[in-house]
C-alpha cells in the first residue's frame, strides 16, 4: 500500500506548514502581531457598508462546516451506491474525524476572542480581544483561533473535489482539471477574505486556519483509499473502485 502523491511532493512541506502554525501561535502567545490584526480589523470595519456586509455574509456560508459535511457525506453515499463499494464514504468519514479532533480542541485550548467581542457580548475592552489563552471567559466567547471556517473550507472542498471527479466519470462525463482546481481554491479563498472582512476572525486566525487546513488536506489526499484493507465481512462492498487513488 503506497501513499498517494501530493503537490508539492514530500513531507518537507507538511513540516513547513506545521512549523509556521506553531511559530504563529507562539508569536501571538507572546503578544506579537497584535498591531497587524488590529490594523486589518479597523480597516475592514471602516469599509463595510451594509450591502457589502450582507454580500460577504452570504458568501461566507461557503465555509459552514455542517452543510459541507452533509454534502460530502451525501456525495460519498451516492457514489458508493453507484460503484457498489463503501470506499467513497471513507474520505468524508476521515475528514470529519480529523477536523473534529484538531480544529475544535485547538480553539478551546488557545481561547482567543473574536474582534466582534468588543462590540457585542461579552463586550470586552478592545485590547482584551487580542490575546490568546483567556480561559477565564466562557468557551463560546473564546473560540476564534484558528478560523474553523477557513480550515473546514479547505478540507471539505478538497474532499468534494476528490469525490466529484469519480462521480462525473461514473455518468460518462469528462472531468476538466480546471474544475477540480476551482472547487479546491475559490471557496476557501472567498471564506478567508469574508471571515476577516466581517470581523468574525482576526487576520492571524484565518492564516492559522489556512495553515491547518492545508496540512489536514495533504494528509487526507495522501491516503490510498482504494488500497486500504477493509473487513472481509463487507464482501463485494469492500472492492476497490479504481477511481479514488
Amino acid at each position: 500500500m503506497r501513499l498517494r502523491p501530493v503537490r508539492p511532493a514530500g513531507w518537507w512541506f507538511d513540516g513547513l506548514l506545521l512549523a509556521a502554525l506553531v511559530a504563529l501561535t507562539v508569536a501571538l502567545a507572546t503578544d506579537h502581531l497584535f498591531g497587524l490584526d488590529r490594523a486589518v480589523a479597523d480597516w475592514a470595519a471602516a469599509h463595510r457598508p451594509t450591502a457589502a456586509r450582507w454580500l460577504a455574509m452570504a458568501l461566507n456560508l461557503l465555509g459552514q462546516g455542517t452543510p459541507l459535511t452533509l454534502l460530502a457525506a451525501g456525495l460519498g453515499v451516492l457514489l458508493a451506491l453507484r460503484l457498489r463499494s463503501v470506499r467513497p464514504v471513507l474520505p468524508p468519514v476521515a475528514a470529519f474525524v480529523l477536523t473534529f479532533f484538531t480544529i475544535g480542541p485547538l480553539k478551546v485550548w488557545t481561547a482567543r476572542p473574536a474582534p466582534s467581542a468588543a462590540v457585542k457580548e461579552p463586550f470586552l475592552p478592545a485590547e482584551q480581544t487580542l490575546p490568546l489563552f483567556q480561559h477565564d471567559l466562557p468557551v463560546r466567547f473564546a473560540q476564534s483561533y484558528p478560523s474553523g471556517h477557513v480550515a473546514n473550507a479547505i478540507v471539505w472542498y478538497g474532499v468534494l473535489a476528490l469525490l466529484l471527479a469519480p462521480l462525473l466519470r461514473s455518468v460518462g462525463r469528462a472531468v476538466p482539471p480546471r474544475l477540480v482546481t476551482v472547487v479546491r481554491v475559490v471557496p476557501p479563498a472567498v471564506v478567508f477574505c469574508t471571515t476577516v472582512y466581517l470581523g468574525w476572525h482576526w487576520f492571524t486566525d484565518s492564516v492559522a486556519g489556512l495553515l491547518l487546513g492545508l496540512l489536514l488536506d495533504r494528509l487526507l489526499h495522501r491516503v490510498p483509499w482504494d488500497d486500504l484493507p477493509l473487513p472481509g465481512r463487507l464482501g463485494p462492498w469492500a472492492r476497490p473502485t479504481d477511481q479514488l487513488g
